[in-house]
C-alpha cells in the first residue's frame, strides 16, 4: 500500500456533507477512482474510523466537479454514493443535497466566473444525463455562505442556494412512468413507479401497516417490514427496466401518508436500505412530479394539486417546500427548490492505495 495525498473540500450540501474533489485530481481510470473514494471515505467500516465519511450514508457522499465541454453548460457533477459497511461505490443515483455546494465549489475553484449580486450556473449531472440551474448568493463578486435562509434538517441558517430542475423526467429510464402505468400492482400493494430527478417506488403507507409519520429509527428497527419493503423494491426495478437491483441504491423506496402539520404529504423516504432523516431533493422532486401526476399514490393523496401551486412535504425533520412550473404550454416540467450549503474545510485528504493504483494518482498529486 501506498498513501497519496489528493486535494478535497469538506462541504455541506442541503441535509447531506462530503469531499468535493476536481475530477483532474483524481484517477481517470474508474476501478483506480473508486478505490480513492474508497480510502478516502473510510469505507468496509460501519464507523468510517479510518477516513472522512460520518457512518451513515447522509454523510458518505462524494461530489466530483469539471468544467463542461456542452454548450449548453458550464460544469459537470458526477455524485458517487460510498456505502458505509462495504467497500462499494455506487454512481447509479444523482444527489440534489450534495448539488447545492456544487456551483459555490466550482465559482471557488475558478471553474466559474462570479458575477456581482448573484451567479447562476448551468450543472450537467452526469449520473442522469440532467440538466440544472444553480443560483449562487455572489455579493462583490464572492461566493457568500453567510445568509438567513434556513431549511429543516440543518441548524442555523445560510445563504440561499436555488435549484432548478430543468427536464426532471425519465432520469434513469428516459421514461416518467417507465411502466407505462400509474399504478403497478406488486405482491397486491399499489405502487406508484416514477421517474423523475431519481427513480422512486411510492407506497401509501397504510398499505404497509404504517402511518408514515414514524421516527426513521423505528422503521429500520422493524426488519420484517425492511425486508418486505426490500421485496417490493426488487420487482419494481425490474419493471422500470432497471433489471436485478440488489447491489444498487435505484429505485428508492418512499412511504406517502396524509400531512400532519398542514402540508401536501408526509413521506418517509428510504436510501434504499435505512430512512432518511429528512428527505432527499431529488426524492422531493420525483414526489411532487407523482403528486402533479393524474392516478399516483401521490395525487391520490392531494388530487387538488397541480403545477403552480406550492408542494409541501413533511418529513421527519420538518418539511420541504417546491414549485413546479412549465415555461411555455408543453415545455417539460421545472422543479424548484431552495437549499444552502457551507464549506467546512479546504486541503488535502491522505488516501492509501494499492501501488497499481497509486501510480497514477501520483500523476495528479503529490506523495504525501
Amino acid at each position: 500500500m501506498e498513501t497519496r495525498a489528493i486535494p478535497c473540500t469538506l462541504m455541506r450540501g442541503g441535509t447531506s456533507r462530503g469531499p468535493f474533489f476536481l475530477a483532474s485530481d483524481l484517477p481517470s481510470d474508474v476501478a483506480a477512482r473508486d478505490a480513492a473514494l474508497i480510502s478516502a471515505m473510510g469505507a468496509g467500516h460501519e464507523l468510517q474510523v479510518d477516513g472522512l465519511g460520518g457512518g451513515n450514508p447522509l454523510t458518505s457522499k462524494v461530489a466530483i466537479v469539471s468544467r463542461s465541454s456542452r454548450l449548453d453548460c458550464d460544469v459537470d457533477y458526477l455524485f458517487a454514493q460510498v456505502k458505509v459497511a462495504e467497500r462499494v461505490v455506487d454512481t447509479s443515483p444523482n444527489c440534489g443535497n450534495m448539488l447545492s455546494a456544487v456551483a459555490p465549489f466550482a465559482i471557488e475553484h475558478g471553474l466559474i466566473h462570479a458575477e456581482t449580486g448573484t451567479t447562476r450556473v448551468r450543472i450537467f449531472n452526469v449520473n442522469t444525463g440532467k440538466r440544472i440551474e444553480v443560483v449562487v448568493q455572489t455579493p462583490n463578486g464572492r461566493v457568500t455562505y453567510d445568509g438567513d435562509c434556513h431549511i429543516d434538517g440543518v441548524p442555523g441558517s445560510a445563504a440561499p442556494v436555488q435549484l432548478t430542475f430543468l427536464d426532471a423526467a425519465g432520469a434513469k429510464t428516459g421514461k416518467l412512468l417507465p411502466s407505462g402505468q400509474a399504478i403497478d400492482f406488486i405482491d397486491g400493494i399499489a405502487c406508484t413507479l416514477i421517474d423523475a430527478a431519481t427513480p422512486l417506488m411510492l407506497v401509501k403507507a397504510s398499505d404497509l401497516g404504517k402511518t408514515g409519520h414514524e421516527a426513521p429509527a423505528a422503521l429500520d428497527a422493524d426488519r420484517d417490514f425492511m425486508a418486505r419493503l426490500e421485496a417490493l423494491r426488487l420487482e419494481a426495478g425490474r419493471r422500470m427496466g432497471l433489471g436485478d437491483v440488489r447491489h444498487l441504491v435505484l429505485p428508492k423506496p418512499v412511504l406517502l401518508a396524509p400531512p400532519a402539520q398542514g402540508g401536501t404529504l408526509a413521506a418517509r423516504y428510504f436510501m434504499p436500505h435505512s430512512a432518511h432523516k429528512a428527505l432527499a431533493v431529488t426524492g422531493a422532486v420525483g414526489i411532487a412530479m407523482a403528486v402533479a401526476t393524474p392516478g399516483t399514490v401521490a395525487h391520490r393523496l392531494a388530487p387538488e394539486v397541480g403545477i403552480g401551486s406550492p408542494i409541501r412535504i413533511e418529513h421527519p425533520s420538518g418539511s420541504l417546500d417546491l414549485t413546479l412550473a412549465q415555461r411555455q404550454p408543453g415545455a417539460p416540467v421545472e422543479a424548484s427548490v431552495l437549499r444552502t450549503a457551507r464549506k467546512i474545510f479546504d486541503g488535502a485528504v491522505f488516501i492509501r492505495l494499492p501501488k497499481a493504483a497509486a501510480e497514477e494518482v501520483v500523476l495528479f498529486a503529490k506523495s504525501a
